[in-house]
């Protein structure tokens, strides 16, 4: 994946299109978290850079450049489909580093300690 198109797909978009997109994420992105648990490693930075991106707190390209991330790895059909077993979240995996790479600084304590909670949570859904 070059970085023309992750750079795409992490624009932020206007504000029509990051309501859309928290909808989204919001709707799906634990379904989308439990499925993933094995294929992320940093999943307790992608959980945390949820958190972030819900902050009203936190700088609205900031929550654009995380919405267009999230809402690309919550959704099924991508570059790689998700339900291809070994390969499906390769492509997410690289939109999302790239977005927390770009943002890190934004996400706080708060968010971590949170997104700990959530994977505690998760571990025992399991």
């Amino acid at each position: 994946m070059d970085d023309v198109k992750i750079g795409e797909i992490l624009r932020p978009g206007s504000a029509y299109e990051q309501r859309a997109r928290e909808e989204t994420v919001r709707a799906r992105f634990w379904k989308t978290a439990r499925k993933a648990a094995k294929s992320i490693p940093f999943l307790d930075e992608v959980i945390a850079g949820y958190y972030c991106a819900l902050d009203p707190a936190t700088p609205t390209w900031v929550r654009g450049t995380l919405l267009a991330a999230l809402a690309y790895f919550v959704m099924p059909f991508d570059i790689i489909p998700d339900f291809i077993v070994g390969l499906g979240f390769t492509d997410d995996a690289a939109v999302l580093m790239a977005a927390l790479n770009a943002i890190r600084n934004h996400v706080t304590p708060a968010h971590r300690e949170a997104a700990k909670k959530a994977i505690e949570g998760l571990d025992k859904d399991n």
